[in-house]
């Protein structure tokens, strides 16, 4: 079977980057949205030109600019967005809702993945403000997507492992703690945990995969599911030292949203549900959701006791 073009819609970003490099090794024509707005930032256009020397397209656009984004939208069989939609970043997460309007022109995109990338926001019905508005936000995405017939693809990829592996969970740093260590209540509620290039593999396998089609793909390999206690003590063993530990409650927790800034009552709200309610792991998988280890178990992921080896 011949393998779709892929256009990538911020592939300059965390994810973003990623999947180009997925993409390219899987042998896609690849496409990358050079945003017209991208002004004096040289790290960004750096790594643009760098994805041309690897084979890659830069297509300029603008989401201001609509026909642009008809045409480059056109180029493609495939649109993956990984625009940011976390807080302390960027959150630009409705401005997809243009590129849907350009994809609905185009009329010839097979597959639409748009940003989600982390917790399926289909479950999330429930969650707490101000961190439900990123759920909120991608469901009116779907939305979209769905009233305009347009095919597509969600990818639930859990904590990325930069930022929830190799600090052990710690809120307000990346690296892992040297001393001591927080646990969330009992540190004994199930977590997935995946390696930001795994993530952009999957993806990139799912995307002419008839079995994947208007399916959330969870990702959800077997030994990447950990608790926060089982990832501490990876860790320990890495070191060949124990940490100090100290727990907090969910009571502690949520008081201590009290006086944040935005981004950071978002992000303990996030926090709440991953390790207090288990949102990752609390439910089976149904009709409407595939597991990406079980289509692809020719994918070698990697493990989180071989991830934290990074920061020895």
């Amino acid at each position: 079977m011949e393998k779709s073009k892929v256009l990538v819609v911020g592939g300059s970003g965390y994810i973003g980057r990623r999947l180009v490099k997925a993409s390219l090794a899987e042998g896609h024509e690849t496409y990358v949205l050079q945003r017209t707005e991208i002004g004096l930032d040289i790290d960004k256009l750096q790594m643009l030109l760098s994805f041309k020397k690897q084979g890659a397209h830069l297509v300029e656009a603008s989401f201001s600019d609509h026909r642009s984004l008809v045409d480059a939208v056109k180029l493609a069989d495939v649109v993956i967005c990984a625009m940011s939609g976390v807080h302390f970043r960027s959150h630009n997460l409705l401005l997809q809702l243009k590129l849907v309007d350009a994809i609905k022109d185009a009329g010839n995109v097979k597959r639409f993945l748009p940003s989600e990338f982390g917790t399926d926001p289909a479950r999330m019905k429930n969650a707490m403000e101000p961190g439900r508005v990123s759920f909120d936000e991608k469901m009116t995405v779907r939305k979209a997507i769905e009233d305009a017939n347009i095919p597509f693809t969600y990818i639930s990829a859990n904590c990325f492992a930069g930022y929830f592996a190799g600090n052990l969970s710690q809120m307000g740093t990346l690296l892992p703690p040297k001393d001591k260590v927080l646990i969330y209540g009992d540190g004994n509620v199930k977590v997935v945990y995946m390696d930001e290039d795994d993530i952009a593999t999957y993806t990139i396998k799912t995307i002419d995969d008839p079995r994947t089609l208007n399916k959330t793909v969870y990702l959800r390999p077997p030994e990447n599911i950990l608790t926060q206690r089982e990832l501490i003590e990876m860790w320990e063993k890495l070191i060949q030292r124990k940490l100090n530990k100290s727990f907090l409650s969910k009571q502690e927790l949520l008081s201590s949203m009290e006086g944040l800034d935005y981004a950071s009552q978002v992000g303990v709200g996030h926090y709440y549900h991953i390790f207090y309610e288990g949102c990752l792991t609390n439910f089976e998988i149904g009709d409407e959701g595939v597991e990406a280890s079980e289509l692809y178990p020719e994918v070698t992921y990697t493990r989180m006791n071989e991830y934290l080896k990074l920061y020895l």
